[in-house]
């Protein structure tokens, strides 16, 4: 299958090249790298629209030819440069055009370096893609032989998560990797000056892992009766004071992928990050693949069907 890389002349497109070469090396698939540039205008008389038109064009096609240089030559890939009304829209009708399985991004320069940071585009689109969205950290780099070695779903014990666990066996199978399904729990104790009242607390912490724990197993039960599963699963809970403690307490290697799913109160459809999700991205420190609730389920059905 092909993948879509929205690049810019920037280090969010180097970011974006870098992850696009390890998710395409994995999976198998190819890469179409594409510049957006705006749509012409009808031309005036004085024909400074067709002018203004030609520089941009010149300029994406310069910038095209130097994306080339940052990708490994064991990846295939095309280049192209398309005009639409604006970056979001013209990606993903490049997307539709090609059938494509995602779209690959980097992150702001507005943000931390190693974490996820959105920018106008990524955040259009994390409101109106139909077609799941890869995210790298700002600055991310790997050697040009790097594959994903481990996918990470962010589970909340929801059925929609459920439809997203099976959606992220079905990625993990598809790019060789293991499955990690990991929740987080950002819990403050109270400053109590007596003991008086910390046990309640506790017995609540307990009742939740217990109940997680069940929804876990059911879930584990789903993925052992897979006709293909993964060959390594495995579950953590990270916890914490705030939402970067406990993302990082689960631990993160090379060749990382966290995926996340689409709040159950947006559109079916398209990608539309709840408060939980659009914290777990903010915090990653690894590449996050967002993907819509109704691809999640798409992929959960192709994934009992193999």
């Amino acid at each position: 299958m092909t993948m879509i890389v929205g690049y810019a002349s920037d280090e969010r497109g180097k970011a974006a090249l870098h992850l696009a070469g390890m998710l395409a090396r994995s999976a198998g698939d190819s890469l179409i790298v594409c510049t957006v540039v705006p749509a012409p205008w009808m031309p005036g008389m004085a024909r400074v629209d067709a002018e203004y038109q030609d520089f941009l064009a010149q300029g994406a096609d310069q910038a095209l030819e130097r994306a080339r240089k940052y990708l490994p030559n064991d990846v295939p890939a095309t280049y192209v440069r398309h005009s639409a009304r604006s970056a979001p829209a013209g990606l993903l009708e490049v997307a539709e055009q090609n059938d494509a399985r995602l779209i690959v991004l980097g992150s702001s320069s507005a943000g931390a370096f190693g974490h996820i940071a959105l920018g106008s585009v990524t955040d259009r689109l994390l409101h109106s893609s139909h077609v799941s969205l890869a995210l790298a950290t700002r600055g991310f780099r790997c050697p040009d032989d790097r594959k994903v070695a481990r996918v990470t779903a962010a589970f909340g014990g929801t059925e929609s998560a459920e439809d997203l666990v099976l959606a992220a066996a079905s990625v993990s199978s598809d790019v060789h990797a293991s499955l990690r399904i990991a929740t987080f729990a950002v819990w403050s104790r109270p400053a109590y000056t007596t003991r008086l009242g910390t046990d309640s607390e506790d017995l609540v912490m307990q009742e939740w892992r217990t109940e997680l724990d069940k929804t876990v197993n059911a879930t584990l039960a789903q993925l052992q009766d897979l006709p293909v599963h993964p060959g390594t699963v495995e579950t953590v809970i990270g916890s914490g004071t705030t939402w970067a403690e406990a993302i990082d307490e689960i631990g993160w290697d090379a060749g990382d992928v966290l995926v996340v799913g689409s709040s159950e109160l947006g559109p079916v459809a398209r990608v539309f990050l709840g408060s939980r999700a659009t914290k777990i991205l903010r915090h990653s420190p690894v590449p996050v693949l967002v993907i819509p609730r109704r691809r999640a389920e798409e992929l959960a059905e192709q994934a009992a069907e193999d």
